[in-house]
């Protein structure tokens, strides 16, 4: 594993030297370059692209906050930002300027070391996310390249992440799906998945011979209903096979019990 590479930037030259000595302590980083002035700094960070940003709040000329704001407007390389400060009360602005710690003065090294890790833990994060959001635009590309399936076929595949890794899923696998800000949950009977999408794209693309919408955010496969539990004043839940209770939206409640009443999905008497 690279070690972390790190840039400091302190107006105080004993500062430096400090973290200086601390990093020599640091097992997997590396101190890359010092500065003590800010201006110079934004394009030596641009130059050099560090992973980590060690940087002083008060500084002459222009402070920590200010050289954060800057880096995020120019839009160039952003390295993770760690604050150190002999004052706490800049800690919320620090963290609204995506900080991924704040350490106060005087840096004591087992605490520097958190914070790298904390940063290290962040990079991993965000790679893993540019990694996954990569994998999809490839499945997305190979879906559009390969023949066109019905949308309402079980034999339908769906390419969703666990993990690390893209697995391959039939739509007659999935029992039912939820939706969270841009990414949906599906759910078979054993396991959940994570798909980038709607899930109104989703419920548009599996059809709604098999699946329907139980709320705005869920959907179910019809023929996995075990019963509907009505525990009054609103309180509506589907029972699937696998023993998860899916929330019933109440709009949603009429059409729902519409296509149950059909005899080719009825779990029996319906609420």
């Amino acid at each position: 594993m690279a070690p972390l590479r790190v840039m400091a930037v302190d107006d105080e030259e004993l500062a430096l030297r400090r973290i200086a000595l601390m990093m020599d302590q640091i097992e997997g980083a590396e101190l890359v370059a010092t500065n003590q002035d800010p201006l110079d700094a934004l394009g030596q960070i641009d130059r050099l692209r560090p992973d980590v940003l060690l940087l002083d709040i008060q500084m002459a000329g222009m402070g920590g906050m200010e050289l954060a704001e800057q880096l995020m407007q120019i839009g160039g390389h952003l390295p993770q930002i760690v604050f150190v400060t002999a004052f706490n009360q800049h800690a919320v602005r620090a963290f609204e300027a995506r900080a991924v710690d704040y350490i106060l003065k005087p840096v004591r090294v087992d605490r520097l070391s958190v914070a790298l890790d904390n940063a290290r833990n962040q990079i991993d994060r965000e790679r893993a996310s540019q990694h996954a959001a990569h994998l999809q635009q490839i499945v997305e590309e190979l879906r559009r390249q390969a023949p066109a399936v019905a949308a309402d076929s079980n034999d339908q595949e769906i390419w969703a992440q666990r993990g690390g890794n893209y697995v391959r899923l039939l739509a007659r696998e999935i029992e039912w799906a939820e939706s969270e800000r841009d990414y949906v949950h599906i759910h078979n009977q054993e396991r959940a998945f994570l798909l980038r999408t709607t899930m109104a794209a989703l419920s548009d693309r599996l059809g709604n011979e098999q699946f329907i919408r139980v709320r705005r955010s869920a959907l179910v496969r019809l023929d996995r209903i075990e019963s509907i539990r009505d525990r009054g004043y609103g309180n509506v839940h589907v029972l699937l096979q696998s023993g998860t209770e899916v929330r019933v939206g109440r709009t949603y409640l009429k059409p729902l019990r519409d296509r149950l009443r059909a005899k080719e999905y009825s779990p029996g008497p319906i609420p």
